[in-house]
């Protein structure tokens, strides 16, 4: 059964959209998620969310919704402890941010430093991320030193 998902762009009223969706709040809201991100405060994170955000890493095969979004990251934390993000590229529009990056962190068990790209795509409602779905190169990650 094929089912027709495509919309007139003309159908789209977004005259109701929250202030908070615009392309320019976005903008600063990402720039404060990902600050967040890079101190590790996950209660800071979290509370960009909006209740029952799903959280996808399509590379890793990891997904985490609602309340259980905020143990996943922990234990993101947990397992990389000087994680950090680099934003390379920022696309904003009204309702969403498409965000290119680069992370670093220490793998623990051998001591390399390593070094992956990825791409975040974040859908917002009412100024709050309703997903994150992460795709990246942490598969093969580039090794800096160790």
């Amino acid at each position: 059964m094929f089912v027709n998902v495509y919309r007139d762009v003309s159908e789209c009223d977004t005259r109701d959209m929250d202030a908070r969706d615009s392309a320019a709040a976005l903008e600063k809201t990402i720039e404060r998620y990902n600050e967040a991100w890079n101190a590790h405060d996950v209660e800071a994170i979290v509370s960009f969310h909006a209740p029952g955000m799903v959280f996808e890493n399509h590379t890793a095969g990891e997904r985490a919704e609602g309340d259980a979004v905020r143990e996943h990251i922990a234990t993101i934390f947990m397992n990389w402890l000087d994680l950090t993000f680099r934003a390379r590229r920022l696309y904003a529009r009204d309702g969403l941010v498409v965000c290119e990056w680069t992370a670093t962190a220490t793998r623990q068990d051998t001591g390399e430093r390593l070094e992956w790209d990825g791409v975040d795509i974040f859908p917002f409602e009412n100024g709050k991320i309703v997903r994150k779905d992460v795709y990246s190169t942490s598969h093969r990650a580039r090794v800096l030193s160790g």
